[in-house]
């Protein structure tokens, strides 16, 4: 199987991060987290984008606030799908970071969760992989299906206090 890369422009971000390496070990997914910053460390993070199927890589995480600019960086330098998962900043509660990760030019796309959106971003990463791996695609229908059996048992519980 193919491992999830995950890049944080800041440790700050690792709250969010957790969201998605918790999703990726419930799944069997290997992954390796970076901190590597578009702007402070640039030339690691091109290496890195530039290396990554090489390296095994099949999908990219990048998380990062404010200018959010890691997640272009990576899909500049790489064909790998690439998941930005805009952080909330100190300012404007991550909508700067949710516009810089999603209005990408035309050749270079990532795909975009929302603000904060650690666990959606691993689970995107795992439907990409999971294209070419069977067992991986029956554990995320295992659990969707779990997940709606948790709804309806909310459901239940509803019902019967009212």
């Amino acid at each position: 199987m193919r491992k999830v890369g995950i890049i944080m422009g800041s440790d700050s971000d690792l709250p969010v991060i957790k969201k998605a390496t918790d999703q990726l070990k419930s799944l069997g997914i290997p992954f390796e987290v970076h901190v590597y910053s578009a702007h402070r460390t640039p030339e690691e993070a091109r290496a890195f984008a530039v290396n990554a199927r090489k390296n095994g890589f099949g999908a990219v995480i990048a998380a990062a606030g404010m200018a959010a600019h890691l997640a272009g960086a990576i899909a500049a330098n790489t064909t790998l799908p690439v998941i930005g998962i805009p952080c909330q900043g100190p300012c404007l509660e991550g909508l700067d970071a949710l516009l810089s990760t999603v209005q990408m030019p035309t050749g270079i796309p990532v795909a975009t969760v929302a603000v904060n959106g650690g666990a959606n971003a691993a689970l995107l990463a795992a439907q990409i992989l999971a294209v070419e791996d069977a067992d991986l695609a029956a554990k995320l229908d295992a659990k969707r299906k779990a997940d709606a059996e948790a709804v309806l048992a909310k459901d239940a519980g509803i019902a019967e206090r009212l």
